[in-house]
């Protein structure tokens, strides 16, 4: 039995370590990432979990883990910046106001596909010209669903969450955990 990482993301495989889990293989698959016409942020994160975990391919034991995490305020979805401009319109959009981190889980074995969502609000102070620009500077928005990482630089803006702090960094580790354990990958196991 092997475990298979579906996700490129340095911050998903540090999250694994917290469980003592190292996956025997990374593989990032390619999914195209664009929401349906009227997609709600919640159905979207899901699709897009079970759609990462449908494009990798395994043994018939082999347990493949995806993840996906989408910033959703309000309906909207607020996806990975293409530049500072989108970056900096995100962050004003959140500025002074809460919002949703969603991520969903997808792990397969064999024919059966496990999933699990985590919501998370999470909660920005009022953001000044000098805040943002200075976050900018900084190249953390990149690659970030919202423009943003709560365990970067950008946690200095966030007085409050509800919910998990680690499926706002990428992997929520108490659902990864029970999710790996259905699947048969024994957590918890002694090498």
């Amino acid at each position: 039995m092997r475990l298979i990482l579906g996700s490129g993301s340095p911050r998903r495989r540090e999250l694994l370590a917290q469980l003592g889990v190292v996956p025997d293989e990374v593989r990032a698959p390619e999914v195209d990432e664009t929401p349906e016409p009227g997609e709600l942020p919640r159905a979207y994160c899901r699709r897009i979990a079970a759609a990462k975990a449908a494009a990798l391919q395994g043994g018939p034991d082999d347990v493949i883990l995806c993840a996906d995490t989408t910033v959703a305020l309000g309906r909207r979805i607020l996806g990975k910046p293409s530049d500072a401009g989108e970056a900096a319109a995100f962050l004003f959009a959140l500025s002074g106001r809460r919002h949703r981190v969603i991520t969903a889980l997808a792990v397969k074995r064999g024919g059966t596909v496990r999933e699990r969502d985590v919501v998370t609000a999470v909660r920005f102070k009022r953001l000044s010209d000098t805040e943002v620009n200075g976050y900018l500077a900084t190249g953390d928005w990149q690659g970030k669903a919202g423009g943003y990482a709560i365990q970067g630089p950008a946690g200095a803006f966030i007085p409050w969450i509800q919910g998990s702090y680690t499926a706002v960094v990428g992997l929520p580790v108490y659902e990864t955990a029970m999710l790996l354990a259905a699947a048969g990958w024994p957590v918890w196991r002694q090498e």
